[in-house]
């Protein structure tokens, strides 16, 4: 993988690409950065999304920008450059971040899915990469069920050979401007097991409704709505099926782990934009005092652990992504757990940042029109995403250090 920058500390600190393609996608997103953040502070009081600003990046290409080169996109199959891309746009404003990173997630599983799927499972993949190439498919990808769980999506068999998808789903960002979706499910078929699958349909899908509201605590611009399925008929060639349901499948943990952890860089970004408002709000006030300058310092070295934490984790599950010649159990495992001891750190050391900011800014940050406020409500949403929530994160973390203990 080619090094961009000739100074080892720009990538180390996780400042610059690490290939050509990334850094054609950061200068592509360059242009549209200073209208996120005029936007910004609107589109959260009214939580509705930067319309406008989604159709700049599908008419510059970067909503392909992870589709193959083979197939129209700009080829990005970077993990670390697609974070740092999603951090820099989290910088202007996270919520814009977080929907983006639905589109750049899909093209990474999908081409894994178009090199190394099956035939069903690659002509799928490369029927929703060609359009989002071409700006015509934007793909919102939904997983999370309401009710804990006690509700589930279901696929079950049609009398045309295909299914019938009915459910519900929550948090799906992205969804107000969504041309498709791929949906998490459980396949339950006449005879066999059930099995986890994800089934792909679009917009004009009859029995599919995208909710209107979103009021979120933050990340209000996300268009993190419900998405209402009645009985939408889905041909048997546009579902992905897995493994049998409750079957452990290690190998499984790398998919998962490409699919989310790109959003690393998502909450980097409001720490790094939260410290960089407070010290040029500083710098006009003048000379600071010394408990000022000590949370400065620790704001300074919080953001560095973070940031080099992001960077060599986004490193390594760079290097075993495209590393397949091992146990595909043990590449899913070394995957996962990275990935979820660096999201620990994040989740704790990012909001800490905020809040330090926060604290030194004093009660001008409180209100809703100052940035910090934004930040401080859009930072606390990274200890939700999967996977894993807090407690699970604990269990699979510990269980994983205890069966490799010495």
């Amino acid at each position: 993988m080619a090094v961009h920058s000739s100074d080892p500390a720009a990538v180390r600190e996780f400042r610059e690409p690490v290939t050509p393609a990334g850094r054609a996608l950061l200068d592509l997103l360059a242009g549209h950065f200073q209208q996120i953040r005029d936007e910004a502070e609107e589109h959260d009081r009214n939580s509705t999304m930067l319309v406008d600003v989604f159709t700049g990046l599908q008419k510059d290409g970067v909503l392909g920008a992870t589709v193959p080169v083979e197939l129209g996109g700009l080829g990005v199959d970077s993990l670390y450059d697609v974070c740092l891309a999603l951090m820099s746009v989290a910088e202007a404003d996270a919520s814009t971040a977080l929907a983006l990173h639905m589109q750049l997630s899909r093209g990474l599983t999908l081409t894994h899915e178009w090199r190394h799927g099956g035939d069903t499972a690659r002509s799928l993949a490369e029927r929703l990469l060609r359009p989002m190439a071409s700006g015509e498919a934007v793909v919102c990808t939904t997983v999370k069920d309401p009710g804990g769980g006690r509700v589930v999506t279901r696929l079950t068999p049609a009398e045309d050979g295909g299914w019938v998808l009915s459910g519900r789903k929550i948090l799906a960002s992205m969804a107000p401007i969504a041309t498709h979706f791929v949906v998490s499910a459980r396949a339950e078929p006449a005879e066999g097991p059930h099995r986890s699958a994800a089934a792909m349909l679009t917009r004009q899908t009859p029995g599919l409704t995208v909710t209107d509201r979103w009021d979120g605590l933050g990340m209000r611009s996300s268009g993190s709505v419900d998405i209402v399925l009645d009985e939408c008929p889905i041909a048997a060639g546009d579902v992905f099926l897995r493994g049998p349901v409750g079957e452990r499948d290690d190998a499984t943990l790398a998919g998962q782990t490409v699919s989310s952890i790109t959003m690393l860089g998502i909450y980097t970004g409001i720490a790094q934009a939260a410290r960089d408002f407070t010290v040029h709000a500083l710098r006009r006030r003048g000379t600071p005092g010394a408990a000022t300058r000590t949370l400065v310092t620790e704001i300074e070295a919080r953001l560095y652990a973070l940031r080099t934490t992001v960077a060599a984790t986004l490193a390594s599950a760079d290097y075993y992504n495209s590393e397949f010649t091992g146990d595909p159990a043990e590449r899913g495992r070394r995957m996962m757990f990275d990935f979820q001891r660096a999201k620990l750190m994040v989740n704790h050391l990012a909001p800490e940042i905020v809040n330090n900011c926060l604290t030194v800014i004093g009660g001008a940050s409180y209100v809703a029109s100052n940035p910090l406020s934004r930040y401080y409500r859009d930072v606390r949403a990274g200890a939700f995403m999967h996977p894993f929530t807090y407690p699970d994160a604990v269990d699979y973390l510990s269980d994983t250090t205890f069966d490799h203990a010495g």
